[in-house]
């Protein structure tokens, strides 16, 4: 939207007729209302940032911010490109985790699947057969039928405790304390804190260079991160500003931004070039973040491919093996 918006304003339209054209554009009819609702607004005089503000759960405050900035310095067309190039970014990157994660779940699916579907539908028809040979079974094989058997006895325990971890996990996924526990995991948690460092820091780096207020622009971040873990550690940074504290020592003593971190804006603050060094930290991050997104998809699939193979493989040997025991017997006898 604001990408066009700019778009639409660069070429000398009104604002109210942009908006109005994006309305009649846009696919989605709830769009198309609420894009025609702020051009209506619009035309009687309302100011474009205070109609943003009716729609909150649409419009996040740094939208509010920005826009309000736009119009105070008359380069809302500009605010409106920076902030379309701020969601694009956000999007390509949360779009690069939900992709590396993505790849291992669905694999892991239907690894167990298909186990699932051998342990339960194959193996039984194997082990009836076996037994009209009365012969001894090889032990890999006994141990398979004990597991099959185990799992259909107890299908529905195995399936609740499966269930009750990731039931777990998505119950506590706003509380702050498992926030912090994914955190210090080796590999998602790396992850996971360099998309909210990139997140953070590109909202910094966007509301410096458009002129507005540090602890306003530390706000935003703050309303617009999806963590309860990262909005209290941001209030916290803004709390100890305001108490008089630097930028870079508000930042050292919430204890989870890097070294990096730290000295970058140290250095920026000291210098004046403050928005320059977010810009650096957010382009860091977000870099930083894809590269690992993609080492850990590279990782996976060949650790998983191999880890499915051998299951699957052990099963299939499992069951075939008492037949090959079975010819040695009648060759033998």
């Amino acid at each position: 939207m604001f990408r066009q918006l700019a778009t639409l304003l660069q070429a000398g339209l009104t604002l109210s007729h942009s908006l109005q054209m994006l309305a009649e554009q846009h696919p989605l009819k709830p769009w198309q209302a609420l894009l025609q609702s702020i051009a209506d607004e619009l035309s009687e005089g309302a100011p474009f940032s205070e109609s943003l503000t009716k729609w909150p759960a649409v419009f996040s405050p740094l939208h509010v911010s920005m826009v309000k900035t736009g119009e105070l310095t008359g380069k809302l067309e500009e605010c409106c490109r920076q902030l379309a190039k701020q969601q694009k970014a956000q999007q390509q990157l949360s779009a690069k985790v939900r992709k590396a994660l993505r790849y291992p779940a669905i694999v892991l699916t239907l690894a167990v699947l298909v186990v699932l579907a051998m342990v339960t539908l194959v193996l039984p028809e194997f082990a009836a057969i076996y037994k009209t040979f009365n012969t001894p079974l090889p032990l890999l094989t006994q141990m398979v039928m004990g597991m099959a058997a185990f799992m259909q006895s107890y299908a529905l325990t195995l399936f609740a405790a499966l269930l009750a971890p990731l039931a777990a996990a998505w119950a506590l996924r706003q509380n702050p304390r498992w926030q912090r526990m994914l955190m210090q995991t080796p590999v998602l948690g790396a992850l996971a804190k360099g998309q909210k460092l990139g997140h953070i820091f590109t909202v910094l780096s966007l509301t410096q260079q458009a002129g507005i207020p540090f602890l306003q622009g530390l706000e935003s971040a703050e309303e617009t991160v999806e963590s309860c873990y990262w909005r209290g550690i941001l209030r916290s940074v803004r709390e100890e500003i305001e108490k008089g504290l630097p930028v870079w020592s508000s930042f050292q003593k919430a204890a989870i931004f890097t070294p990096l971190c730290i000295q970058l804006l140290r250095t920026g603050e000291m210098s004046g070039a403050l928005d320059i060094m977010l810009a650096n930290l957010a382009r860091h991050h977000t870099e930083q973040t894809f590269q690992r997104a993609d080492n850990l998809a590279a990782l996976l699939e060949p650790v998983l491919l191999i880890v499915t193979g051998v299951i699957i493989g052990t099963l299939v040997v499992a069951m075939y093996l008492p037949i090959f025991h079975l010819g040695d017997a009648m060759s033998a006898g």
